[in-house]
């Protein structure tokens, strides 16, 4: 986790000039020592696991990640330099409760595709009533089905939405805020939450699935554990009833 974390903030210190120029090949030189231990930690995996390293998912992420270090970074291929930056995204399959946090996310993708759905369909009824509603005054923002979209994209994430584009129509169409102001609390404060929702509660039950798994690894040693006591005391009894008289 160390070398990963200092991995990242030299990575973002090649980024400036001044630097490089001060100390420039000390942070190549750790660059490189950084990839040869990544590099020797994978090569150690895929020596104590053989094809089982391939099962796990989290691996082969972090031999995908390993590997962009070894791609040539100059021609068509310079723009992978700028890619060397997620390593520092190795860092998720070391802290075992931000992987819990990615497989939650995970997790929640179908049920976030309804959502998906719901925002679609809301906003391309929207947009078509906008573009026929305000399209002839405001071609820039409604003049057809594709710009109103962008429009209300916008109004969506509040962005300059009331003050840049809703009160200047409003010069013109008095009663505009009846058509934005729902479709603001509908898309923003309604649909979007329901994203939260889906995602807390995916991460809420795979923090329980790993709950359950650990508690059923417990149980299991306890039993084992319960299961070569009974043995033991079977055999201290054997063995005292043949030294009987």
């Amino acid at each position: 986790m160390t070398v990963i974390v200092v991995n990242a903030i030299l990575i973002g210190l090649e980024t400036d000039p001044d630097v490089m120029a001060f100390g420039g090949e000390l942070i190549v030189f750790l660059d490189k020592v950084a990839i040869a231990i990544f590099t020797a930690e994978l090569a150690l995996k895929l020596f104590a696991y053989r094809a089982r390293f391939f099962r796990d998912g989290w691996n082969v992420f972090d031999l995908l990640i390993v590997a962009v270090a070894y791609v040539p970074a100059g021609g068509g291929f310079s723009v992978l330099r700028a890619l060397r930056i997620l390593r520092a995204l190795r860092i998720i399959s070391v802290v075992p409760r931000m992987r819990q946090v990615v497989q939650g996310l995970f997790t929640a993708i179908p049920a976030m595709g309804t959502v998906v759905l719901l925002l679609t369909l809301i906003f391309y009824i929207a947009a078509v009533m906008a573009t026929n509603l305000f399209g002839e005054r405001f071609p820039l923002w409604f003049g057809t089905v594709g710009e109103s979209l962008y429009t209300l994209f916008q109004i969506m994430t509040l962005e300059s939405w009331s003050m840049g584009i809703v009160r200047p129509m409003m010069d013109v169409y008095p009663y505009a805020w009846l058509f934005f102001v729902p479709f603001v609390l509908i898309s923003s404060f309604i649909v979007l939450n329901l994203f939260i929702a889906i995602i807390v509660n995916a991460m809420h039950e795979a923090q329980d699935e790993a709950s359950h798994a650990e508690r059923d690894a417990i149980l299991s040693e306890v039993r084992l554990l319960r299961t070569e006591m009974q043995a033991l005391r079977d055999d201290v009894a054997r063995q005292s009833l043949s030294r009987a008289p």
